[in-house]
Formats: structure tokens, sequence, C-alpha cells
């Protein structure tokens, strides 16, 4: 908005002023200035974008300070709102027992260009958005700007469903801020639901966009146009993401949650309780995006993935973006790949040379180049050891370390040396994933900086390259015993290993069609080739 018309508006809203509150505004007081208030027998403030306030002389408001002022705007709705036609500006009332209307609040609208500019990619991936956030921290701002891009520069069919003319303005006229967007007006809050959906069903929109989600009637409509295709781009009351799960009425725009009882070995492999909270079905939105202040924002690009990290206690990351920076388009889908970190195996099995039919029994590794990609990435599982201190050390030095739930993903493990007596199961169980074992004394941020950091470097080149000669002579055994199976040989049964080793041997056994299965309990489960007479047996079956 140019300075010109910033002036203008504000114009507006002063002329609705009693004279004795107008002196004492300018447009340079009025600039970051949010609200003006006015309650009967108090002082008239103006509150200011950084939460200053300031008051206005020394004269109390009066009731016909504030019948100047309602006589000069439209009538109130029923909740009790009202505006200034051609404005972006609100007027909220404060009524007594009776209905009597004994405080305004007059939050000044303006067009505030740029805010959506770090976002820009994610709006034009055509995928539906939340926006989460505190009252009074832009979500409404950043509507109306979205509804402009989409609706001019992609050329889209935008529907506003505008409740209490929020996003568009008072009067008839949608305000220029939302671009070629139409505007469909909500009489009363109650009935946003029902606009919401008759949008959809009688003007053909491509995307809708609506303020503030509150109720589970509303939530449900959400779901319904987005399972009719149509775009959606929302915000919704929540601070969090994580809020927002736990908010029984409104956590179907994300999923749902549900408690679902787990198997004995299920429980196990995640080393939780049989009775856990699971995402209930497919989010409404793609995307949340929370507004964490005016310049700053987190973006959860894929909203299942985040809620199902959330709900089983993992750590999630999401990306922060500030509002004076662009960011270049790129796929959702490469995003997701750069959050999501592949596990020992999978990076091993990677860099696999794949064995082909004519290649028979050649089977090598780059060992300089998997000490290299893989030496700085570990999974972590902590045992009675303080996450939220991890995580802090983790952002702090810039680790590349992962927090996991599952102890059969770890790669280290820290454990509090107080709990970890009387030979704890779960330390038994690292014990069998052969998994090393760090201790602490205390949850202090120095104790396990320093264990943390003694892990990471005991996991350094030496380490990785005698766990990659371990693998390499297991992967020997297998390949040998491989050789003896396709001359006739009968079953054979390998060394012990642990599951990451014993993964590998599976894929080079299945790549010369072979059957192989493990057996054996904890540090002795083993390898056992299927040869002979069984082999046989078992392919003609």
């Amino acid at each position: 908005m140019s300075n010109l018309e910033f002036q203008n508006d504000i114009d507006k809203l002063v002329n609705i002023l009693p004279e004795r509150v107008k002196q004492y505004l300018s447009y340079e007081k009025l600039e970051d200035v949010i609200e003006i208030v006015l309650d009967i027998g108090r002082t008239p403030e103006i509150r200011h974008s950084g939460g200053k306030i300031e008051y206005l002389g020394n004269d109390t408001v009066t009731d016909e300070d504030i019948s100047f002022i309602t006589s000069h705007v439209q009538e109130f709705t029923s909740d009790n709102r009202s505006g200034i036609p051609g404005t972006l500006h609100r007027i909220s009332a404060i009524r007594n027992r009776q209905g009597k209307i004994i405080g305004l609040t007059c939050r000044i609208g303006r067009v505030v260009t740029g805010t959506i500019a770090c976002i820009k990619d994610i709006c034009m991936m055509g995928k539906s958005i939340l926006f989460l956030g505190r009252p009074g921290v832009g979500k409404t701002t950043k509507l109306r700007e979205i509804s402009r891009l989409v609706a001019d520069e992609l050329g889209k069919r935008v529907v506003v469903v505008d409740t209490s003319n929020e996003i568009a303005g008072d009067g008839d006229t949608p305000h220029p801020a939302i671009g070629h967007a139409r505007r469909m007006q909500v009489r009363q809050p109650e009935f946003q639901k029902d606009i919401m959906i008759e949008a959809v069903e009688n003007h053909t929109p491509e995307v809708i966009v609506v303020d503030e989600i509150g109720t589970e009637a509303e939530a449900q409509a959400a779901r319904t146009i987005a399972e009719r295709g149509v775009m959606l781009i929302a915000t919704a009351h929540g601070n969090s993401l994580e809020n927002l799960i736990k908010n029984p009425t409104l956590s179907d725009l994300v999923g749902g949650v549900q408690s679902v009882t787990l198997g004995d070995d299920e429980a196990k492999r995640r080393a939780s309780q049989k009775t856990v909270l699971e995402r209930e079905k497919q989010p409404t939105f793609d995307i949340v995006i929370e507004i964490l202040d005016r310049n700053t924002l987190a973006v959860y690009k894929d909203t299942a993935e985040a809620v199902d990290y959330i709900l089983r206690g993992w750590p999630i990351r999401p990306e922060i973006r500030k509002v004076d920076k662009t960011y270049e388009d790129k796929p959702i889908e490469q995003s997701q790949q750069e959050k999501t970190h592949p596990t020992i195996t999978e990076e091993i099995h990677r860099l696999e040379e794949k064995i082909k039919p004519e290649d028979s029994l050649k089977f090598s590794f780059s060992r300089q180049k998997y000490v290299d990609e893989v030496k700085n990435f570990k999974k972590v599982y902590l045992y009675a050891v303080s996450r939220s201190i991890v995580e802090k050390i983790i952002e702090r030095l810039d680790l590349n370390v992962e927090i996991t739930r599952n102890i059969d993903e770890a790669d280290i493990v820290i454990a509090h040396k107080n709990f970890a007596k009387g030979g704890a199961k779960i330390l038994s169980t690292a014990n069998d994933y052969r998994l090393r074992i760090f201790y602490i004394k205390t949850n202090s941020m120095a104790q396990i900086q320093k264990v943390l950091k003694e892990a990471l470097d005991i996991t350094e080149v030496e380490t990785l390259q005698g766990y990659y000669d371990e693998a390499e002579r297991a992967l020997d055994e297998a390949k040998a015993a491989i050789t003896k199976i396709l001359a006739g040989a009968d079953n054979i049964e390998l060394q012990p290993q642990n599951q990451h080793i014993r993964k590998l041997q599976h894929e080079l056994v299945e790549q010369h069609n072979l059957i192989s299965k493990s057996v054996g309990e904890g540090a002795q489960r083993h390898l056992k080739i299927v040869g002979g007479k069984d082999f046989e047996q078992k392919k003609t079956g």
C-alpha cells in the first residue's frame, strides 16, 4: 500500500472518532499502530505493533464518545464486529450484561505486501495450506496476499469466504488487496461452514480461502472441500501443529488421532507402551505453516509425516523461512528426501555395486566413499536422558544427528547411569543389537554435550572402517556359502552378525535366487542359507 492510500484509509478511520481523541492522532503516530482502544471510564489508548501502549490525553471515554463512533459505522453483527466500507479496518464491540456497548477496539487494517515472498514456491504447488499462529501475528494478512497471488498470477478461480469481512474489507465491493478473487460474505460466524460448501457447489472455485476455522463442523466442511479436489487455504486457532493435534475439535484438519494397541513385537521394536496414539486418516491440509512471528515461518511440507513424528515422540524439524528472504522453487518430494535420513543399512546398500546375473559372485564396496558419506550422520537412542537438552545441543553444534524412538534404528545409545542399573531391558536389547552405549551421570547440558561428543568421536573413520571390515568379512563368508549351495551343498549356517549385516547377507543371497532366513536369538542370531533338498522343495512348492 502506498503512503497516499494508507493515509486515505486512515482518514476514514480517524473521521469516525470523537474530536477529543482525533486531536492526538497523526499519520506518523499511527504508522505502526495496530489498535485504538476506547473503554468507558478509561483513557483512550493506542497499541503499537511492538507491544508498546500509549495513552491519549487525560480525559476518559464517555457514553457520548462510544455513541458517536457507533453512529458512524454499520450495525454490529452477532459476533460484535463492524467495519468501514472500502477499508480493511475492523471495529469490535464489548457489551455489558444488558447488551449496551461499553468498549470498542478499532483494529487498523493494512495491505502489507511481501509477507509471502518466502513461501511463494509453496503457494504455487497447488497444495492445501493451513496457517497457525497466535492472534495479531499476520495470518489474515497472508491470506489476503495469497488470494491475490493465486487469482492474478496463477489465473485460478479463487473464492474468499469472508466471515465478518476480515479479508476483503467492509462493503459490497471487495478491497483491491485480494486482486481478482471473488468474495462471499458470511452474515454470522455460525454460517461460515454453510457458505464454504455453498461456494464449492455454486461457484466452481479452484481455490477457496477461509479465515479462522474454529469448530468441528467447519473442520468437516474443510475436509469435504479438500476431498472434492479444491485447493484450500485457511487459518485455524492454535499456536503450533502440536497444539492442534491435541485439540479434539480441530485435530481432524491434520488427520485426527486414535488410540491403537500394538502387538508385543511392534511395541518392543518401538520401545514403547502397547497402547499408543496414531494418526487416524489422511490430513485435510497437505502443508502446515506456523507463523512464529511477523518475520519467521516454520513450514511442515508433509503434514502426514509431521503428525506421525509428533505422535510417536520423534524429533521433527520444520523448515524455517524468513519473510525478508526468497527461496528457490523446488518440488516437495525433494524436500522430503532431504528431511528423511537413510539408515546405515540403506547407505551401505546404496553404495554397493549391484550384482547382475552375468557378474556371478562379484561383490565389492567403495570403502572410502562409505566412510566419507556415512560417518557424519548418526541416529541416537536416549534412555532416561533429557530429549530437549539433546535437541538443543544438536541444534547449537549443528550436528548431523537424529534422535530415534526405535532401538533397532539406532547407531548409538546414550543412557543415564542411575537408571541403567539392574539390567534394564532396553539396554539388554541394545546389547543384542551390538550397539555402543554411552552413559551420563547427570542430565546437565555440559555432561550430555561431553558424552555426545565422545560418542560421535568414537564413531569416526576408524570405527566405521572396522565396521566396514566386519561387513565385508561377513559377505565374503556368505559368498563362499552361496558357491557351495550352487554346487549342491545342503543347508549352511553362517556366523552370528548384527541385523544390519544380516540384511546385507539376505540381499546377497536373494540376488542369486537362493533362500535364507535368520535363526537363533539375541547375540547368536545368524543366517541360514537353504540348500540341497530343502531348497528344491521350497522352490517347487
